[in-house]
């Protein structure tokens, strides 16, 4: 088995430092970020009719109806919005799930 000449050094100990610089990005802002994205696709899914949210544009308002993309928030009385579920920013009350099947 031949060594590394002299004066060359080993690749693994060449490799490390970016290994190590890899490592610090994953647990310093990768990960974090999955982590709050997925939370924001969860919450996403749980928005149901009677929620109050607000949207990326700062509109706060209640949910009335709520489908598999978009939701119907009211806004001011009688004043109703269509939104896409991705443009919810967070939801402020959550309220228990109304019962449709009435």
């Amino acid at each position: 088995m031949q060594s590394a000449p002299a004066g060359q050094p080993n690749v693994i100990f060449a490799m490390l430092p970016w290994l190590m610089i890899f490592a610090l990005f994953w647990f310093l802002f990768i990960r974090p970020q999955n982590q709050r994205l997925k939370a924001h696709r969860q919450m996403l899914t749980e928005i149901v009719r009677g929620d109050q949210v607000v949207t990326n544009g700062g509109i706060i308002g209640k949910v009335t109806k709520a489908t598999d993309d978009d939701l119907t928030v009211e806004i001011a009385s009688g004043v109703k919005v269509k939104v896409k579920r991705a443009m919810i920013a967070e939801v402020l009350n959550r309220t228990e799930p109304a019962n449709d099947r009435k």
